[in-house]
């Protein structure tokens, strides 16, 4: 089923409504049940966002929660929202979510954290979640790297 968006933008007094499109593409079911779709139609954007990964870095950009996955993972999705925001945008915008983690089995118990953050925002971006020897700052061990249209 399509999810459907109008933006109203003020460009000197005149105002341009933008619809957004988005429609799920899944041939098969259990990963929406996981919260992700296996691909995403979108159309009518006008306006793409590539984040960069996004860690468990303090604002003064100091690594934060040495050894802790669920503070990482938390912390790293507050610091993707805060990109998204800065560009007008929400989680809701999201279309594409790369999940970097050192630790696979360790981040599993803490995923029902994005999910459900995920879930409120009422998106399922196509996911993909790689195992990775170690991140760019090596008490690091969960990055987000996303992709958002409006």
């Amino acid at each position: 089923m399509p999810s459907r968006w109008a933006y109203v933008l003020s460009m000197d007094r005149m105002e341009l409504v933008v619809a957004v499109e988005r429609v799920a593409v899944n041939p098969w079911t259990w990963s929406v049940e996981m919260g992700f779709n296996q691909g995403e139609v979108v159309s009518g954007h006008t306006r793409t966002l590539y984040c960069s990964g996004q860690t468990a870095m303090s604002s003064d950009g100091k690594p934060q929660h040495d050894g802790d996955m669920a503070a990482q993972l938390a912390l790293s999705l507050d610091n993707l929202e805060a990109v998204l925001a800065e560009a007008g945008m929400s989680l809701a915008n999201l279309v594409r979510l790369n999940v970097y983690t050192t630790d696979v089995d360790l981040l599993f118990p803490h995923y029902g954290v994005l999910a459900s953050r995920l879930g409120a925002a009422g998106v399922a971006p196509t996911t993909t979640m790689l195992g990775v020897t170690r991140l760019a700052i090596p008490t690091l061990m969960v990055e987000l790297e996303g992709t958002a249209v409006a």
